[in-house]
């Protein structure tokens, strides 16, 4: 029995976990992003758009968007038997930012996820981040059917710092995801330790 013990999988409470973020504008790709990379069934929090929504969710550019996540997305990957990555999807719409800190708390990095037919709803998501010194990446999401501008493009539209990665992806290709998240922790790495920025009021 003792053998059995000492070759058990680590106990839940000594397995180490990094937590990512999955940010951007509404509609732009987070619940499908961690859904695709998940190896467990992911924890949503989406419901129905409604009428009474109409005045403040925006759906330029994503009419055919039917549901949207109020608190968060949750997915994990197992990189080692003691070692797991967290994905906390973040709510888009701006009712919803008071849950931004602390879902923050503790973050490796974020994915900061790009639809370019309303990119300037990144601007919140980069905002936050380098306000906060957490290390990001931005993902831009090919969307069928729209034009695909190269990263330089968009680094300069949303005035990146030269050291932010851009990258294309398909939110929906599980090796896509993957790869954002092995780039993004490899810049997390090669930054080091960061001094927060001061938060503006």
């Amino acid at each position: 029995m003792a053998s059995e013990l000492s070759d058990a999988s680590p106990s839940p409470w000594r397995v180490r976990a990094l937590k990512i973020l999955v940010a951007g504008g509404f509609g732009a790709g987070k619940t499908t992003l961690v859904g695709a990379v998940s190896e467990i069934r992911p924890l949503r929090t989406e419901e129905q758009l409604s009428e009474l929504g109409r005045p403040v969710d925006d759906t330029t550019g994503v009419e055919a968007k039917r549901t949207t996540t109020v608190a968060m997305d949750f997915g994990r990957i197992d990189l080692r038997p003691d070692l797991a990555l967290y994905l906390f999807g973040t709510p888009g719409q701006d009712r919803f930012w008071f849950l931004w800190d602390e879902l923050a708390q503790g973050s490796l990095g974020a994915v900061v996820l790009a639809d370019t037919r309303r990119l300037a709803d990144c601007f919140p998501s980069v905002d936050f981040f380098e306000q906060r010194g957490i290390p990001f990446l931005v993902a831009v999401n090919c969307f069928e059917g729209t034009e695909v501008y190269a990263p330089d493009d968009v680094r300069a539209a949303l005035d990146l710092d030269p050291l932010v990665p851009v990258l294309l992806c398909d939110a929906r290709r599980r090796e896509d995801g993957k790869a954002l998240l092995i780039r993004l922790v490899e810049h997390a790495a090669g930054l080091g330790p960061r001094t927060p920025a001061a938060v503006r009021p």
